[in-house]
């Protein structure tokens, strides 16, 4: 398979768990209706979500070291399709935060097997070219998932919504069977398990990815949660905020490609990461100065752009010293970073503060990068 055909399916892969829960949260608010459950209750599917997400990626990462990149692919989509099933037929709201959780375990395999075949694939700064084409393809995931999930929410509800989801994951399967190669090195023998996790707890440069990831994250994935409830207050319909993603991609993709373009430039990726959070802080700001109208969006667009910068930075730094080790120690620092995002999330839907979580993941991240420096 050449690298174009490559970048295009890992392109998919990589926006699937995005598309996934940006799909899925102009639903929120109907979700609470149908279960007569609270903002804060239907909220917590999210967090659900990316707390399994994180154990996913442990069982993915350690599965695609010893069978193989393309099988764990095949194994996680199917999972996810038979969690669609589940959702669409419980009566229950805790049934619902149990097809989540299964939902949460089967996306991971998007994130880190496709990250590992990329990292199998490409090397140095070869590698975070690539992560930065990948930053602004998955720019278009909130326009894509948000003005989706709206219109079928408007239409017929939030089970459309999870239908929808299920013949996505079951078009990423036939594709997958189709034409996913093995990356797998031949020799590769599978690290073990508990060795590289005491490595990486004691290595300081994966805590600060691993905050960082998270606090940029938590940002993001804050407003998917929030917002359908903020546009319920402020009176605005959730086809509008459907349409609020179609901005937010914009400023998503302009941080990415900024980001491409300060890379040729010469900028180097921790100057870059710098900047983004001195950008997210004054978005978050913003957003806090302006939550009592609908022009907070405008000020959510610094915060994506922020995102669009930092990310590929982060990560395509992150695991320089772990080339030998690839699927393990991938599996071990998205737990950790996805575990906190779950933590963060649940803290932000518990507070229904917008602004004042994005400031305080704007301020976190500039006090990390300082640390560093």
């Amino acid at each position: 398979m050449n690298s174009k055909r490559l970048l295009a399916l890992a392109i998919a892969l990589l926006m699937f768990p995005q598309i996934a829960q940006t799909l899925y949260s102009p639903a929120l608010a109907d979700i609470g209706q149908a279960f007569a459950v609270g903002p804060q209750q239907a909220a917590q599917t999210l967090s659900v979500y990316f707390l399994a997400f994180a154990f996913g990626v442990v069982l993915w990462g350690r599965l695609c070291d010893r069978i193989g990149r393309r099988p764990s692919m095949l194994a996680g989509l199917a999972l996810y399709v038979g969690a669609s099933v589940l959702a669409l037929r419980v009566s229950t709201f805790n049934g619902l935060l149990l097809a989540q959780a299964l939902a949460g375990l089967a996306a991971a395999v998007g994130s880190v097997v496709t990250q590992t075949l990329l990292r199998d694939r490409f090397k140095g700064a070869e590698l975070a070219q690539v992560f930065s084409v990948m930053g602004i393809a998955l720019a278009a995931s909130p326009a894509i998932g948000l003005f989706t999930g709206a219109s079928l929410v408007h239409a017929f509800g939030y089970r459309a919504v999870l239908a929808g989801l299920l013949l996505l994951a079951l078009a990423l399967w036939l594709w997958c069977l189709r034409s996913l190669p093995e990356t797998r090195p031949q020799h590769l023998t599978t690290p073990a398990l508990f060795a590289t996790l005491w490595h990486m707890l004691g290595d300081r440069d994966i805590w600060r990815s691993t905050l960082l990831v998270a606090l940029f994250n938590i940002a993001l994935f804050s407003y998917y949660s929030l917002g359908p409830f903020m546009f319920e207050r402020l009176g605005l319909s959730a086809s509008m905020f459907g349409y609020s993603g179609v901005v937010l991609a914009l400023g998503s993709g302009l941080g990415a490609w900024l980001n491409k373009r300060l890379l040729r430039r010469g900028f180097s990726g921790s100057r870059l990461i710098r900047l983004a959070a001195f950008i997210a802080l004054s978005g978050g700001i913003g957003v806090w100065l302006m939550q009592g109208s609908g022009w907070f969006v405008l000020a959510m667009l610094w915060v994506v752009l922020a995102f669009g910068m930092a990310i590929p930075n982060v990560l395509g730094s992150a695991l320089a010293n772990y080339g030998d080790q690839l699927g393990t120690a991938g599996a071990l620092f998205g737990l950790f970073y996805y575990l906190l995002i779950g933590a963060g999330l649940m803290l932000a839907a518990w507070s229904q503060a917008l602004g004042e979580t994005l400031i305080a993941c704007g301020a976190l991240a500039l006090l990390v990068i300082g640390r560093q420096s």
